[in-house]
């Protein structure tokens, strides 16, 4: 059985479709690029899957949609992944269309159940000769031509601002198709703030997990400014490029303090901050996947200073606070209602001693 996700496997059932210079946008699988030819562009969102992809020998990484440093109509073949987010297909064929030269061959892979079927009409309105070549594993592969190439591509250009509110406090937020809640502040998110705002954090450096496009430090910041309080620092950390290319825009107009980190977890992260704050997500694609957080909650505890605090707010089925209590300290319920609980608990003394 192919260890590969379907897209990937069906990616390498069309290999004679990969003429040329090769660049592959969404790549979830760095194994794949084994079987892909020994040089090319791949592109991944994604932090964890990034770093492995810089790992492999000919093959140019890029994190994300930020094309600096690469050049115009370089490639031959562009293979497009089919993304979670609908708006953010055409972003990844935006994209395609600058790296790919004038007649590069333009490939759409994507699930059923991902909505490869709907997709197929953004695809066809920038290959008008599209059709499709393959179905197999409960994915479609569509091929066209990039008769509308474009010399130029920035991702800043495609950034949106939203003006959100809580609890009297009113920031300027960056979206980007893909963002998590892009242009608005998600239900789960609002109540954890207001709990902020009822329960302040008794914290000077905060540290906000799976931080999106900046939201809960720019408030966070925001708050201690209206109430006087003093000044907070809050990092972020999120594993997808857009999400850190909003932060660091969503701070910088704000002239916020923080240092915003591209990670897959908190491995990579050193030091210990006096709170974490997090909405961490839930979904790996179309399913539920809680093994991020799981994780996370097994090494938060090391990234706390003792007696520090975690907040954190998730969907009420989901089952976390056996775990925060197993790996942080005794939990709270501040807040809770049909479809989101907010959880706090303080580090014990011992949690996050390594045997």
């Amino acid at each position: 059985m192919s260890a590969l996700t379907n897209t990937h496997d069906v990616l390498l059932r069309n290999r004679d479709l990969l003429q040329g210079r090769l660049a592959l946008l969404g790549v979830t699988e760095p194994l794949v690029l084994s079987q892909c030819g020994d040089s090319g562009l791949a592109m991944s969102e994604h932090a964890g899957v990034y770093s492995a992809l810089a790992q492999r020998s000919g093959w140019q990484a890029c994190f994300g949609y930020d094309t600096d440093g690469l050049a115009a109509a370089d490639y031959d073949t562009v293979v497009v992944f089919l993304p979670k987010a609908r708006a953010e297909l055409a972003l990844r064929l935006t994209m395609a269309r600058f790296l790919g030269c004038e007649g590069a061959r333009l490939v759409l892979i994507g699930e059923k159940k991902e909505g490869i079927g709907g997709a197929v009409k953004q695809f066809n309105e920038v290959a008008p000769d599209t059709g499709k070549v393959d179905s197999a594993r409960h994915c479609q592969v569509w091929v066209g031509t990039n008769s509308q190439p474009l010399s130029v591509f920035d991702i800043r250009e495609w950034i949106s601002w939203s003006q959100l509110e809580c609890a009297g406090v009113e920031i300027a937020v960056a979206g980007l198709p893909g963002v998590f809640s892009e242009g608005e502040l998600d239900a789960g998110t609002r109540m954890l703030l207001e709990t902020l705002a009822e329960s302040p954090l008794k914290a000077e450096r905060v540290l906000d997990f799976a931080c999106g496009a900046g939201v809960m430090g720019s408030w966070l910041q925001g708050f201690a400014n209206r109430h006087g309080r003093s000044p907070v620092t809050v990092d972020g950390v999120d594993v997808q490029a857009q999400a850190v290319l909003c932060a660091e825009a969503t701070y910088a107009k704000a002239g916020l303090h923080g240092q915003i980190y591209a990670a897959d977890g908190l491995s990579t992260l050193e030091g210990r901050w006096q709170a974490v704050v997090t909405n961490p997500p839930f979904h790996s694609g179309v399913k539920t996947d809680t093994s991020m957080t799981e994780q996370f909650l097994r090494d938060v505890a090391g990234h706390l200073m003792p007696g520090g605090e975690l907040r954190l707010v998730a969907n009420s089925f989901l089952p976390y606070e056996g775990d925060i209590q197993r790996h942080i300290g005794p939990v709270e319920r501040l807040a809770q209602d049909r479809r989101f609980t907010v959880y706090r608990a303080f580090r014990r003394a011992s949690a996050g001693l390594r045997p």
